[in-house]
């Protein structure tokens, strides 16, 4: 698995972003993909998941203003971040895993990072 994001960056609130997830997968056992978020010194959380059979999965802070996407052809799965907060600033990952119902990540399925940073 190789997981590639990109389209961080430097954003006003209110602003939008999109996150791109290049990904190559072999495994078949995967069959979702997951962006999460992390500040520093806490806890990684999920933002949104998506499966390869279309389904998603928000976390509560996320519903209404962010959309997750994926391009087949492509091998890209996209997060739309829309009315973004201050509170959204975290450095972003993408993630490959195991979507029934609920999206869990595989062991050592993570892309770099990159980096959102929202401005009030």
């Amino acid at each position: 698995v190789q997981l590639q994001a990109s389209g961080g960056g430097l954003v006003q609130a209110g602003g939008s972003l999109r996150l791109s997830c290049f990904a190559s997968i072999s495994d078949t056992r995967v069959n979702g993909i997951g962006w999460y978020r992390q500040v520093s010194g806490k806890k990684r959380e999920l933002v949104a998941a998506i499966s390869f059979g279309g389904d998603t999965q928000y976390a509560d802070s996320a519903k209404g203003r962010f959309a997750i996407s994926r391009e087949n052809a492509n091998n890209t799965v996209y997060l739309r971040m829309n009315s973004l907060k201050p509170e959204d600033t975290a450095v972003y990952y993408c993630s490959a895993g195991h979507f029934y119902g609920t999206y869990y990540p595989a062991a050592g399925c993570w892309g770099q990072g990159t980096l959102v940073t929202v401005s009030s």
